[in-house]
């Protein structure tokens, strides 16, 4: 196997020279954008304001934009070209502020060379950005102090990285108490085998490291994070007849998650919880994920860990919060995590990217 120094250095070179658009990924991951779900209008109007240079350098896999980022301090992993940093610096407003974290200095240095054409489009008396060099499983030596950050962002680089458990701690560490991690990754419907761990192009297009939908659940319990959240999800097709053999029986899904970090005290108990419909965009009902759709005023009963997750984190004040008198018994059966398979909310959705090679390769 591959050392990960030997694989960031692979990772670098396909996206740092090798790759000069989206159109040159070898999967549809690059323009699976196209979310199954309604996109906000600040959202789209954000994205809409992103200068095209940067948005041509765009190898993301989803839409990782979670509502209520006004005055939040960012970090996004893996932040590319910047376009999704740009977009979230018009979500955070003036108050807010976004850090981007890259290791590829090429990509570093296409961002930076925007930061003031973005200040003056949004309005804004100074930038309210910056990009960093460095690695997302050694964040403090990036100078990203620990319970610094409201929410860390991510879009379709966790895959690229070999140590995966590292990159959720260290994003772990550097979130304050009821932040959240809210990040679209490349997931296999399998444990991907060893020989295409090997291979530099599928590593690169992210087949490679994706990991196993179900590991990630027991990952993110040994972090120290909750149970993650599915929020949305879209089979990816390999267009590269090459690749596609290669990839044999796996098949991949281009996915939302969102995980939460709570006070080690927080309590677990259930509660009947009522939307105040206060969520810029959101006035009518607010999908917090795929199993949770809550309704201005109408009460709703969650379970001690989403009652927590909704009592510790920026959207406290959006709900009326009413906990149950009883703690949470707890089961002994196995939990049972189906509504978590991405592959499973997919096809409910009918979500798949078809499209032929861009590129012709």
């Amino acid at each position: 196997m591959a050392t990960s120094d030997e694989v960031r250095e692979n990772v670098k070179k396909y996206y740092g020279s090798r790759l000069d658009s989206s159109g040159d990924l070898q999967t549809s991951a690059a323009s699976c954008g196209l979310s199954c779900r309604p996109v906000s209008r600040s959202v789209t109007e954000a994205l809409r304001l992103v200068h095209p240079e940067v948005t041509k350098r765009f190898f993301g896999c989803g839409l990782p934009f979670p509502s209520k980022l006004d005055g939040c301090r960012v970090l996004d992993l893996g932040s590319g070209s910047g376009r999704d940093c740009y977009a979230f610096s018009k979500l955070v407003g003036a108050s807010g502020h976004v850090t981007g974290l890259d290791m590829t200095e090429e990509l570093i240095a296409v961002s930076r060379q925007y930061i003031e054409y973005h200040q003056k489009t949004f309005g804004y008396e100074k930038p309210n950005v910056t990009f960093v060099q460095g690695y997302m499983e050694k964040l403090s030596e990036a100078g990203i102090q620990s319970n610094s950050v409201d929410v860390v962002l991510s879009n379709c680089v966790i895959c690229l990285c070999p140590d995966k458990r590292a990159v959720l701690q260290q994003a772990y560490n550097v979130l304050k108490e009821g932040g959240e991690l809210y990040f679209s990754d490349m997931y296999a419907s399998k444990v991907v085998p060893d020989h295409m761990k090997e291979d530099a192009v599928l590593w690169g297009e992210g087949m490679g490291g994706s990991l196993f939908w179900q590991d990630l659940i027991s990952l993110a319990h040994s972090v120290g994070f909750t149970t993650p959240l599915l929020v949305s999800a879209t089979r990816l097709q390999v267009h590269n007849c090459e690749l596609k053999a290669k990839a044999g029986d796996v098949s991949y899904a281009s996915t939302t998650y969102r995980l939460f970090k709570l006070p080690k005290t927080s309590a677990v108990s259930a509660a009947t919880v009522t939307y105040k419909g206060t969520v810029a965009d959101f006035p009518d009902q607010l999908e917090f994920d795929s199993s949770h759709c809550f309704k201005k005023d109408v009460p709703v009963e969650v379970c001690g860990e989403m009652a927590a997750i909704l009592l510790t984190s920026r959207f406290c004040p959006d709900f009326k919060i009413q906990m149950s008198d009883q703690p949470e018994s707890g089961s002994k059966a196995a939990p049972q995590y189906c509504h978590l398979n991405p592959f499973l909310l997919a096809d409910k959705l009918g979500s798949s990217m078809k499209q032929c090679s861009k590129t012709g390769k």
